[in-house]
């Protein structure tokens, strides 16, 4: 079987990644943690198998998460728990949202995100 015909495949799991609404890479492009030029070359994982990260969706519709040792966000710092909290839900909800949409890739991130991106690569 070709790579392509394989999907995107979770780093962690092995199993595929079939959604983006699972995607904790395009969770980390959506919230600046990705830059756009390695995106397509960036490993993939379900946000599940990321709870380092999936621990700060904060919605009623995202089951909790919990990370154990140093990066459990309860041994963290609370105002960075707070903001880390507020962008990566907000992130979160943008997935959900460029789904259902005909947004370029380049579209997906958040405007602060597209803010620095174009600054970054000088685009107006």
């Amino acid at each position: 079987m070709a790579k392509c015909d394989q999907g995107y495949l979770c780093e962690v799991c092995g199993e595929d990644v079939a959604a983006i609404t699972d995607s904790d890479l395009y969770l980390r492009y959506v919230i600046g943690m990705v830059d756009p030029e390695t995106l397509h070359t960036s490993p993939e994982r379900h946000i599940r198998c990321n709870p380092s990260l999936a621990q700060f969706i904060v919605a009623d519709e995202f089951p909790a998460v919990t990370c154990s040792g140093a990066f459990d966000k309860k041994r963290l710092d609370d105002e960075f728990v707070r903001q880390r909290e507020q962008l990566v839900t907000r992130g979160w909800r943008r997935l959900h949202e460029v789904v259902a949409s005909e947004n370029a890739i380049i579209d997906y991130p958040l405007p602060e995100v597209k803010q620095k991106l174009r600054k970054k690569f000088g685009a107006q």
